[in-house]
Parts: C-alpha cells; structure tokens; sequence
C-alpha cells in the first residue's frame, strides 16, 4: 500500500458511522518476513462517501456498516485469498464497539488500531474485554511514542512503523525498545530491496510493500538450468509450434517432462486412461495450458516453497488471472484478447525474476509489440487493466476509478470482486484442476 493509503486507511478506519454506509470487496496487500515469505495480508477497504445521516441513527448506521464489512471479509473468495495466512484489518470505534465483531474470528484476524484517534477510558475497557477474548492488535502506522501510543502499547501484539518516516536516531532507540517489551515490528511501505536490508537491520520482524516484485541483480531469482529451460520453452510456444517440435524441446529437459506427465495426468483429459507417452501428455494437456503453467513456474522461487508462501508468485498469478477475467467482461473480448490479457499480467513482473530491466527482458522474450506497450508504458486497453490491478494492489481508489471510468461497463467495485477473486485462484493454484502438477522444479 502507498503511504498515502496506507493514511488514509489509518484515519478513516470506520471510524465515523456517517462515512460507513457500504463496503465493497477490500484490496489485498502482501505482508512478508524477513526470508520474503509470505505472513500475512493487509485488506485495505474502500468506504463509501458519506452520507448525511441523524445523531439517533448513527449507531444503528454503524451496525449496518459493520454487518457489510464482515459479509464481504466472509465472502468465500475473501477468505481462499488469505491463503491461510492472517488478514490484517483496520477498525475504527464503531466497529470495535459492535457485537457483530464476536463473527471475525481472533486466529485469522489481527484488528489494526490508529493511535491517532482518541485513547479515552472507554476505548481501553473495550480492548482488554476483546483482548480476553484473544483478539490481538496492532497499532498501525506509529510516528510518535506520544501518549496515546503509550495507552495502547500494553494491548498492541504489534507495531507497524513507517521506517522512512521517522528520524534514525528515534528509529533505533524506538525498535530496541519494542524488541525489548516483546512487540512485533512490522515495517511499512518497503519498496526497494534497499530499505528491505535497512529495515532487517533494525530487527523488523514482517514487512508490508512490494520490495520483491523489483527487478535487482542483487536480489534476482536465479537463473538455474531449469529457468533457463522454461525460457527456451515458452519462446518455442510463443511460434505456434508443432507436436513434434514440442516434443524434442521437452526430450531435451527430463524435469520438464516429468512434471508435464503430472500435469496431464492430473487434468480432466485424462479422466479414464492414463496418459502414458510425452507426445499424449502435449494432446492431453494443449500448448494452452502448457504455457500458461510454463509462465508461472517461471516464477517459482529456487527454495523450493510453497506457492500460497511465494509472494512473486502470488502477484503474478493474481495479476494474469484477472487481467483474464476483466478482459473477458469488455467488448469484443475473445480468445486472442483474453489470452493476450493473461500473458500481459504474467510478464509485467519479469524484471523481477532475472534482475535486468524490463525493457531488455521483454525484448528478449519477444512478445507482441501492444503487450509490451502495455507493460512498459500502460497502452492501450491491456495497459489500463493493469493500472486498475495496480491500483488496487497500492490501495489506490482514486487510480482505480480512473482506469475503470475506460473500462466500461466495469465498474471500481465490479474490478475489486475480480481481483479477490483472481488472488484466490492464485492462492489455490497449486491444487485447483485448472492448474493440478504445478510444481517447484527440482534443484
């Protein structure tokens, strides 16, 4: 999330009954630890404008905002999208104070608390009855230890610091201290992989930004025998190739062949027989969808970890799956475009993995001229589906409502469904039909 959002959500929080009308499907920002692994996800909500309501109707307004938050926090493709990992949810007084809290389930939920809004005796009563419930808190977004912040403290599990935002000096004392009382550290707005290693020096514990989808030489995914396979492999699908000629390309790297065995024999073409040839397993699986699992092993990380755990993986999955399904929504949308859209989504993170930059990795991919406008330079109608992806990625409302004011008839709201939805399918990728064999290669 930017640091604008990311204040934005801190201070608004549903914290005014006035301003808490609707919620729609929140954002999902990925929160990973120091080996940048994912722990968690931040769901940033958009609030709807606020409505003029009467002082007697305010805590029943409050009560209906709080019943559409957590019916879009237990929608089924909210919860798949945290992928088992904790949702980090900011909450503002009427929510704290609301019996419908009693639904967000305290292992699954940490509730984020602004020190910036009063810290009155009332607020505290209501954390320690939440906190015996096991409900834990995290105070979002600290600038200054100030009194406020020390109310809180005892009651916080965690501590979210912006590291750019506050004076060296300050930081080290502050973070020692913390550490010391036992507190969690989590580090905001990490976006270069410079401020990651600062952050870890300072014994951060988890860190929430898009450090990892940068393309760096230092931090580049390695480009072992098998990644530099999957390249040959693709640019060979990117020619329409024959059988035959998949087949030798495929003969000439025996870990490929044994996780496109798993592949077709996993898929609902094999439903009956088993597909027992390399040339069976191309039929029975289609260039289609071996390129497509050929896209997103291109991420994989060499550790070896668990998909839902990859944070590069999970961004370029979500990013091509709903590029997939927003392109399919618009007019004149067919096979070619919807294809196009997901191959937009996958690549738009390619710097990352081999640390060159984007301009020269998508040159030597050899990609169609409008997908890589799109991606270099957000053309066309590709290039506005990924702003309005990377909008809500950042939380960004106000860039969402622009790009979806050139994507009729979606619509923000419409945009944001599909997202979730896209970051659950990411996050069951590994098991789903559509992608069942999809595997780390072996070392």
């Amino acid at each position: 999330m930017t640091d604008s959002a990311h204040g934005l959500a801190c201070a608004d929080g549903l914290s005014d009954p006035a301003q808490t009308r609707q919620v729609q499907y929140p954002a999902r920002a990925p929160i990973v630890d120091s080996d940048g692994l994912l722990r968690g996800f931040e769901l940033n909500l958009r609030e709807a404008p606020p409505a003029e309501i009467d002082e007697p109707d305010a805590r029943r307004e409050a009560d209906a905002a709080a019943e559409q938050l957590l019916a879009a926090l237990g929608a089924s493709d909210v919860r798949t999208a945290l992928a088992g990992h904790h949702g980090y949810l900011n909450v503002g007084r009427p929510l704290l104070f609301s019996d419908a809290i009693a639904r967000l389930a305290p292992d699954r939920f940490f509730l984020e608390i602004c020190p910036n809004q009063t810290v009155d005796p009332e607020l505290i009563a209501r954390l320690v009855t939440l906190h015996a419930k096991r409900y834990r808190f995290v105070i979002d977004d600290m600038r200054q230890p100030d009194e406020a912040f020390a109310k809180l403290l005892p009651y916080a599990y965690a501590i979210k610091i912006d590291p750019a935002r506050m004076a060296p000096e300050l930081l080290e004392r502050l973070t020692k201290a913390l550490k010391s009382a036992g507190k969690l550290l989590i580090a905001l707005n990490i976006e270069t992989h410079e401020a990651f290693e600062q952050a870890k020096a300072l014994h951060f514990d988890l860190f929430q930004g898009y450090f990892f989808a940068r393309g760096s030489k230092q931090s580049a995914r390695r480009i072992n025998a098998p990644r530099q396979a999957l390249l040959n492999l693709l640019r060979l699908l990117s020619s329409d190739p024959s059988v035959a000629q998949l087949e030798a390309e495929l003969k000439l790297n025996p870990v490929l062949v044994m996780h496109l065995m798993r592949l077709a024999n996993s898929g609902e073409a094999s439903i009956g027989r088993k597909v027992a040839t390399l040339r069976d397993a191309i039929n029975a699986t289609g260039t289609n969808r071996i390129a497509r699992w050929t896209q997103l092993l291109l991420y994989a990380d060499g550790r070896k970890v668990r998909l839902e755990e990859d944070p590069l993986v999970q961004l370029a999955a979500t990013r091509a799956r709903f590029m997939e399904l927003a392109s399919a929504r618009l007019a004149h949308a067919n096979r070619k475009v919807i294809d196009a859209a997901f191959l937009t989504g996958v690549f738009s993170l390619v710097d990352a993995v081999f640390g060159d930059t984007l301009e020269n990795t998508l040159e030597a991919l050899t990609l169609a001229t409008h997908i890589r406008a799109a991606i270099l330079r957000r053309e066309g109608q590709l290039g506005t589906l990924l702003s309005s992806i990377e909008a809500l990625e950042h939380g960004d409302w106000d860039a969402l409502d622009r790009a979806s004011a050139a994507l009729a008839p979606l619509t923000s709201a419409e945009l944001a469904q599909l997202a979730i939805t896209a970051a659950a399918w990411a996050s069951t990728a590994d098991q789903s039909k559509d992608n069942a064999g999809l595997e780390r290669f072996e070392e």
